[in-house]
């Protein structure tokens, strides 16, 4: 398997908290490199050193930065962009520009051209019984009986192929018996919402803090024959932002949320806001080490859990008000 090189730029301070944020999202491996580590290395190094490696002497001067690795495939693809959306999600609670710039470079490549190799590895995939995924540029038989959602995620989250995306997207199956008005929260792609539409809900509001998001999720619900009657996407923090919960209303039948443990946590006390009594509230994104956490936290604001459903590491989690 081929990796690329990803390298984010933070602060001595945002690097711990970048850190928490990878782990929150299965990234276990990582590099940081730190001047200000290395000045303390300086200070307290015991022994005797006659020589020390241009490459070490150069941290002396570096921006501080993490480094992942992501490999060249589909699940890369997942990998990168919820990476750029906790990079986004950062910088809207960073007033004071703490966690430093956060921006990012691929290295030895161009984002470009990796953003069009890993589109070899997206294929057709079937998720639960009635849908069918597929990017624009791939066909599928005359005669397929599944629901297609056809989706092409350019920079957003979501192309169906990591298992959070699968396993929100079989308890929306289960959820949906037809009628029901659908809050997306974390959209990206649009993936979920468009998929609740197709299988059978009659409204879907998206909300992302990406702007650039939310374009993608209106280009990919048109692209799957849905009129604004049915669909609207708006960019905003629900945390934070009142005038933006006062836009989305109240009274859906279902949420999906498929972000990352913390978030989920943090979201706990607001979700109750939107649903109506008895409604749904479908969560992914929970690697199984935080789910236990994250079900607690909602548990305490009037939630039942209803079930669990769990795919190599990650967990998804339907509760109800």
């Amino acid at each position: 398997m081929n990796w690329t090189e990803l390298c984010i730029f933070t602060s001595t301070e945002g690097a711990d908290i970048l850190c928490g944020c990878l782990i929150g999202i299965g990234i276990n491996g990582f590099v940081v490199r730190d001047s200000k580590d290395f000045e303390e290395f300086l200070e307290n190094k015991t022994g005797n050193w006659d020589y020390i490696d241009d490459d070490l002497m150069n941290l002396k001067n570096c921006e501080t930065s993490v480094t992942v690795y992501l490999p060249d495939n589909s699940q890369g693809k997942e990998m990168f962009d919820y990476i750029k959306s906790e990079l986004e999600r950062l910088k809207s609670i960073d007033e004071n520009n703490s966690f430093g710039r956060l921006e990012y470079e691929f290295k030895n490549v161009n984002e470009e051209d990796w953003a069009n190799n890993w589109k070899q590895y997206f294929k057709p995939l079937c998720v639960g019984h009635k849908l069918l995924i597929k990017p624009s540029w791939e066909d599928v038989p005359e005669n397929e009986n599944r629901i297609i959602l056809e989706i092409d995620p350019a920079s957003s989250f979501g192309t169906g192929q990591h298992n959070t995306t699968q396993l929100c997207l079989q308890l929306l199956e289960e959820n949906i018996s037809g009628g029901e008005k659908v809050l997306d929260l974390g959209c990206g792609s649009g993936i979920l919402s468009i998929g609740a539409i197709l299988l059978g809900a009659s409204y879907c509001t998206a909300v992302d803090i990406d702007s650039n998001s939310v374009k993608i999720a209106r280009e990919n619900a048109e692209k799957n024959n849905i009129p604004t009657s049915k669909y609207s996407a708006y960019c905003g923090n629900v945390i934070t932002d009142n005038s933006l919960v006062e836009t989305i209303g109240t009274g859906y039948d279902i949420i999906v949320a498929n972000i990352v443990a913390d978030v989920l946590i943090g979201m706990s006390d607001i979700f109750s806001k939107f649903l109506k009594e008895s409604g749904i509230l479908i969560m992914s994104g929970i690697i199984i080490e935080r789910k236990d956490e994250v079900i607690e936290a909602v548990e305490g604001q009037g939630f039942n859990v209803v079930s669990i459903a769990e795919k190599d590491g990650w967990a998804a989690v339907s509760m109800k008000k």
